[in-house]
C-alpha cells in the first residue's frame, strides 16, 4: 500500500514541549507527566490508520484525512451471522458499505452434486436456516420436474401448509431479532414467543423443529398426525394475537419511527437493478409476489393479498413483514378447510419407497427400500430452473441431471445473496447507527449467501 493510502496519529514529541517550558518547576512537572504518558503508550501503542484503497477505487478528495475504513463483522451480533461489512466513514456518517461475503463457506451446492437426489433435500434444508422447508420444496419441484412426476393433490396441500407456516415462523424470527437490534429489547422477547408456538407445531408434523427433511421429491415424507387441525387452528390464534401486540407495540412509537421512517430508502429501479426480491422490492411500491405472479402448488386456489407500500424505508419493510404473518394465517386456515383426502406421496416404485410394513412382510419390497435410499434413483437427462417465492424473496433452484442418480449441477439462488447488494444504497449518507437497522431490515440468512 502506497504512503498515499495511509496516514499516522502523531502528536509533538515530549521534549519538543518541555523545551517551551521556562520555569524550573514547569520543568520537572513535565518530566512527571511525560513518565505517566510513556507508561500509558505501552498499552496503547500508536496505530496507523487507513484512510483510502481496499476493495474501492479512490474517489476524488480522499488521502487528506478525512474519512476512514472500519469493518463491521464478520463476527457482530447485528449482522445476524458471519457478515462482514466495510464502511467508509466521514465521522458518524456512512459514505459508503459493501458487504464481504465468503466466512460460512459451507460449499452445499458442491455438496448436493455428490448426493443422490433422494439426499439432496437433507442438504438444501439448511441452506435458509430459518426457512428450511421452502429450500426443501423448490429442490423437490425442481426434480419433480425432470421426473415428469405429478405430485398428488393432498401432498400439494400439506406443502403449501407447511410453507405457511414456516413464513409465519420466519417473520416471527425478524419481528424479535429486528427489535433487539434497534433497542425495543421486549420484542426479542415477545418475537420468540409467537415462534416457539409455530416451531411446535412443525414439530408435531415433521418431526424436527429445522432443518425438516419433510418435503422430498414425489411428496412429503408422512401424512399429517391425528388432530393436526385443533393443533393448526391453536396456533393460528396465538399469533394473531401476538402480532396485535406488536402492532400496538412498534406501528405508533415515536422512538421506533425516529430508527426506521426514511431510514434506508431504496427506489424500484434501484431494487430492480440489484436483483432485490420479496420485502424489500415490494416496500418500493412493486407488489411482485411470485405467489401470486406465478402460482404453484395450489396458491390460485387460495386467497391472499400481496402487502405492499411505497416508501422504501425500514420501517415499511418492518410493516411488510408483519402484515404477511397474518396473510400466511389465512392461507394456513384455507389449508386446513380444504385440505383433501389421498396419497401423500406419489405411488410410483421408482421414486417412492415402499410402506413400511411392507418391508416386514416381503424380502422384495426390504431391498426396494435398500437400493432406494443407499443409490437413489436416477433422473433423466436435462436441465430445469424452479422458483417460490420465500420470506426473504425469490429462491430459485438451477438442477442439470445427466441421467444418473446425482446432479450434474445444482445452484440455489439464495434471495439473501441478492438482497445484500441493496446495503450500499440504503445506507449512504446515513448514520453507523442506521447502517444496523438497514441490516435488520434486509432480513439476510447467511447459510443461503455463503452456499
Amino acid at each position: 500500500m502506497s504512503d498515499e493510502t495511509r496516514t499516522e496519529i502523531s502528536t509533538p514529541s515530549a521534549d519538543e514541549e518541555i523545551r517551551d517550558l521556562e520555569t524550573p518547576a514547569e520543568l520537572e512537572e513535565a518530566r512527571l507527566e511525560r513518565q505517566t504518558d510513556e507508561g500509558a503508550q505501552e498499552l496503547r501503542p500508536q496505530r496507523e490508520v487507513v484512510l483510502t484503497g481496499g476493495p474501492w477505487p479512490e474517489l476524488e478528495g480522499e488521502g487528506e484525512g478525512e474519512t476512514m475504513i472500519i469493518n463491521m463483522g464478520p463476527q457482530h451480533p447485528s449482522t445476524h451471522g458471519v457478515l462482514r461489512v466495510m464502511m467508509e466513514l466521514d465521522a458518524e456518517t456512512v459514505v459508503r458499505a459493501k458487504p464481504i461475503v465468503g466466512y460460512l463457506h459451507t460449499g452445499m451446492e458442491k455438496t448436493g452434486e455428490e448426493l443422490t437426489y433422494v439426499q439432496g433435500a437433507t442438504n438444501v434444508t439448511r441452506m435458509d436456516y430459518a426457512s428450511p422447508l421452502g429450500n426443501e420444496l423448490v429442490f423437490s419441484m425442481a426434480v419433480e420436474r425432470l421426473l415428469d412426476v405429478e405430485v398428488p393433490p393432498r401432498a400439494i396441500w400439506i406443502r403449501m401448509l407447511l410453507v405457511e407456516l414456516n413464513r409465519m415462523a420466519s417473520h416471527l424470527l425478524f419481528q424479535a431479532t429486528n427489535g433487539m437490534d434497534l433497542g425495543a429489547l421486549s420484542m426479542m422477547i415477545y418475537g420468540w414467543r409467537e415462534r416457539e408456538v409455530t416451531l411446535r407445531l412443525l414439530e408435531e408434523i415433521t418431526g424436527l423443529r429445522m432443518n425438516h427433511n419433510f418435503i422430498r421429491p414425489g411428496g412429503v415424507a408422512a401424512d399429517l398426525p391425528d388432530g393436526w387441525e385443533d393443533a393448526v387452528h391453536q396456533t393460528c390464534e396465538q399469533v394473531e394475537a401476538g402480532v396485535e401486540e406488536y402492532d400496538r407495540l412498534l406501528t405508533n412509537n415515536p422512538i421506533w419511527h425516529e430508527r426506521t421512517v426514511g431510514v434506508g430508502l431504496i427506489t424500484t429501479e434501484q431494487a430492480l437493478a440489484l436483483g432485490a426480491s420479496g420485502p424489500i422490492l415490494r416496500s418500493t411500491g412493486f407488489p411482485w409476489d411470485l405467489r401470486k405472479a406465478q402460482p404453484y402448488l395450489a396458491y390460485d386456489e387460495v386467497d391472499f393479498d400481496v402487502i405492499y407500500t411505497e416508501n422504501g424505508d425500514c420501517f415499511d419493510r418492518f410493516r411488510i413483514r408483519l402484515h404477511e404473518i397474518l396473510e400466511s394465517v389465512k392461507i394456513v386456515r384455507q389449508c386446513v378447510e380444504k385440505m383433501p383426502t389421498g396419497d401423500y406421496r406419489v405411488q410410483d416404485r421408482k421414486v417412492t419407497p415402499p410402506p413400511r410394513e411392507r418391508i416386514d412382510e416381503s424380502m422384495e419390497a426390504l431391498i426396494h427400500h435398500f437400493k432406494l435410499f443407499t443409490e437413489g434413483f436416477k433422473v433423466p437427462p436435462g436441465e430445469t430452473y424452479v422458483a417460490i417465492e420465500s420470506p426473504r424473496g425469490e429462491i430459485g433452484c438451477y438442477l442439470v441431471s445427466d441421467g444418473t442418480g446425482k446432479p450434474c449441477r445444482l445452484h440455489i439462488r439464495g434471495p439473501s445473496f441478492y438482497n445484500l447488494q441493496t446495503m450500499n444504497v440504503m445506507v449512504e449518507g446515513r448514520l453507523v447507527a442506521d447502517a444496523v437497522a438497514v441490516i435488520s431490515s434486509v432480513d439476510p440468512i447467511m447459510g443461503e449467501v455463503d452456499r
